[in-house]
């Protein structure tokens, strides 16, 4: 394939490839400290990976003729691909925050939903079958004592934001973390398959929130602390997402913060592949 012709034929689809890959490269750049300079309150990369998101954003806009042609099946293909899109440039709301005490707002904001999905899991033993209910009872046995302890060292750390009590916010955060991750697998290998069902959708509950509060403390974690966190889990993520319903997360996400759950299960795959890259 001739790439000049192809640029020519396809002007609009080669311009969204430069962007993006403006965008992308942006985001490494940044990552490694690199700023090509001062660029107003900003610098040259940051204001270059701006610039390209609000083109993307002119770019994914649904032309009239278009939509109108369209079949439904393609529209709705379509409006999926710009919310991915759009979750690869915007940060996420639950790692957008610009400072610990923010962070530790936003993870005490998550009290009321963390306790009633904890609630959910300790009243889920007497609907199981009578076989399988020890088994869940034991694999969860630990989750209202590690999420009082989290939400207190939350609060500790929003009333003195300093680095040690950041450091026990993030030693606690995957002691629970890997309280979850055992517990799903535990309930995983309950045989009753209503049983295994109604477990692993109580424990999700849990997990999908934890998980948040885990990117939460992750995005004001250095390097370093982030490297010690990961060495502390055991259960890696990937070994516990077959077990994960992304929508039902998508789904509390999205309604936590009031945004469309397209554009919440994008950003909860995104924030499952950074922990995975993180070595979680």
């Amino acid at each position: 394939m001739n790439p000049i012709s192809n640029v020519w034929n396809h002007p609009k689809t080669s311009a969204a490839g430069l962007l993006i890959a403006v965008v992308t490269i942006a985001g490494v750049l940044s990552q490694q400290g690199l700023t090509l300079g001062a660029a107003g309150s900003g610098t040259v990369v940051t204001l270059a990976g701006a610039i390209a998101t609000a083109l993307l954003g002119l770019l994914a806009r649904d032309p009239g003729t278009e939509s109108v042609r369209a079949s439904s099946s393609t529209g709705s293909t379509a409006k999926l691909g710009v919310w991915a899109l759009i979750a690869l440039l915007l940060p996420l709301p639950f790692v957008g925050g610009c400072s610990g005490v923010t962070i530790a707002q936003d993870i005490v904001n998550w009290t009321p939903a963390l306790e009633s999905a904890v609630a959910t899991v300790d009243s889920a033993a007497s609907l199981l079958a009578p076989a399988d209910a020890p088994i869940f009872a034991v694999a969860t046995v630990g989750f209202d004592a590690a999420s009082s302890l989290l939400v207190a060292q939350a609060k500790v750390y929003l009333a003195n934001p300093t680095a040690s009590l950041l450091a026990q916010l993030q030693t606690q955060v995957v002691t629970f973390q890997q309280q979850v991750n055992a517990a799903l697998l535990q309930a995983a290998k309950i045989t009753n398959t209503a049983s295994q069902q109604h477990a692993l959708a109580c424990i999700q509950g849990v997990a999908t929130i934890v998980s948040t509060i885990f990117a939460l403390v992750q995005s004001v974690s250095s390097k370093i602390a982030v490297a010690q966190m990961a060495t502390q889990s055991t259960i890696k993520l990937a070994a516990v997402l077959p077990y994960m319903d992304e929508g039902k997360a998508a789904r509390i996400v999205a309604g936590h913060y009031g945004e469309p759950v397209e554009l919440a299960r994008m950003q909860v795959v995104n924030a499952e592949y950074a922990e995975v890259r993180a070595g979680f």
